[in-house]
């Protein structure tokens, strides 16, 4: 550190141990800027996060490789006997199902979100290799009744490593057991409102199925789903159904297949066992999972756009430093004048005020940080139930550098005229004086 910088570091800091009251009062009328950019950044990043996490639900988490087995009879049974047991790589597949009284249209009729019955799939069509063809539900002329549709997804093994899904009530499924004759079903958010809202028969009629089961309900996910759906383990639904019904309908998902970044053993065995069954090479192609590529632009939009707003509160702590600084600088006239007249440049009575407000500017940023550091628990805790994603959210890094940097650009713009002030005192006025 040169001599220079030292000692306007060292007198900077005997200027505010000298006049508390006026570095007090400068540090409150920048606190508040700076709390506004580190709030608002703290809150960016937040927001960022819970976006994420929303999207993470139905895309799956950034880097996650993803397969579609093509249609076929041998292929779910393939993708089922390589994934059993392994917690890098799991299959799920998506079927409708009616929970309720046997022969009657599901309130829900469609599977739309049970405040909005009427936004069900029904109407839609299917294409194949004759054309398209509408879509029939086989529920046309059947009477109203106390039953729900929803979608029923099958999993292979735990599908948390790719999607955050979030338990809010009773458990996660068990994949460690011997699959139950008796489904046991873990429902999104929309699903739980519905049966809570509508008493019906614990009775399991499921598309593609034999018969129909008597399914458990065992917990409550949030998924992030606007329509009714449960998931279930695929071995329990095989229990009911033919393994080419569980690979998609006419025109449905088939089986999705998520890996993780480092299965690439176990997605080249699965293609490689797939392609030997006869799957056609250009239907084996795995995407991969790019979320935050997709939403950069929007993010860093936002980013912005609440940095702007933040800086307009900073400006008002600018003036503020500016105002208690001139007021400062004038009364030290004679001070500075005489510093003049024993040899100090001009450059360091400018950096002995510029380092005044400088130091003003950083611990004005420790406390704003250290109060939004404490508060976010507080908040967090307020909210949690609502957004679990936050849960286990620590205070964002980003924030601190954004509140340090601030005070200290403020310290130079609220400082930079008296520093420049300062620096033109002549030393005449000393005489004067």
């Amino acid at each position: 550190m040169s001599g220079r910088l030292r000692s306007s570091l060292v007198i900077g800091g005997q200027g505010i141990r000298a006049r508390k009251l006026r570095t007090f009062l400068s540090m409150i009328s920048l606190f508040l800027g700076v709390l506004a950019v580190v709030v608002v950044q703290a809150g960016s990043e937040i927001a960022n996060q819970l976006m994420l996490a929303d999207v993470e639900k139905s895309s799956g988490k950034d880097g996650t490789r993803v397969l579609y087995l093509p249609p076929g009879e041998d292929f779910v049974p393939i993708a089922l006997d390589l994934l059993s047991g392994r917690t890098d790589a799991a299959a799920m597949t998506t079927v409708t199902a009616i929970v309720g009284e046997p022969g009657v249209k599901a309130i829900n009729d469609g599977g739309g979100p049970i405040d909005q019955p009427a936004y069900g799939r029904g109407g839609g069509m299917y294409c194949d290799e004759t054309g398209c063809h509408p879509v029939t539900d086989g529920t046309a002329g059947m009477p109203s009744g106390q039953a729900i549709e929803l979608e029923l997804k099958g999993l292979s093994g735990d599908i948390r490593p790719f999607r955050p899904l979030h338990p809010t009530q009773g458990k996660w499924l068990e994949f460690g057991t011997e699959p139950s004759l008796s489904p046991g079903l873990v429902l999104n958010l929309e699903a739980a409102k519905a049966f809570s809202r509508y008493q019906v028969p614990a009775r399991l009629r499921i598309t593609g199925a034999t018969t129909d089961a008597t399914p458990r309900i065992v917990g409550v996910v949030d998924d992030g789903g606007y329509t009714p759906a449960a998931y279930v383990r695929i071995d329990e639904l095989l229990n009911w159904m033919p393994p080419n019904a569980v690979g998609g309908s006419r025109g449905g998902p088939g089986v999705e297949v998520m890996f993780t970044p480092t299965a690439g053993e176990t997605e080249r065995l699965l293609t490689s066992r797939l392609a030997a069954a006869g799957a056609p090479a250009e239907q084996l192609s795995v995407r991969t999972v790019d979320v935050l590529e997709r939403m950069k632009s929007q993010l860093a939009l936002m980013r912005w756009i609440f940095l702007g707003m933040a800086s307009l509160v900073l400006l008002i702590g600018v003036a503020g430093i500016l105002n208690v600084g001139l007021a400062t600088v004038g009364e030290r006239i004679e001070e500075f004048a005489l510093r003049r007249a024993v040899g100090t440049s001009r450059m360091l009575l400018a950096g002995i005020v510029l380092a005044e407000t400088m130091i003003t500017g950083l611990l004005t940023a420790g406390a704003a940080i250290g109060v939004s550091a404490a508060a976010l628990p507080v908040a967090v805790g307020l909210v949690a139930d609502k957004y679990p994603a936050l849960s286990d959210m620590p205070f964002p890094w980003q924030a601190a550098v954004a509140g340090i940097v601030a005070g200290v650009a403020a310290g130079v713009l609220g400082g930079l005229i008296p520093a420049l002030r300062a620096a033109r005192i002549p030393i005449a006025t000393v005489m004067r004086a």
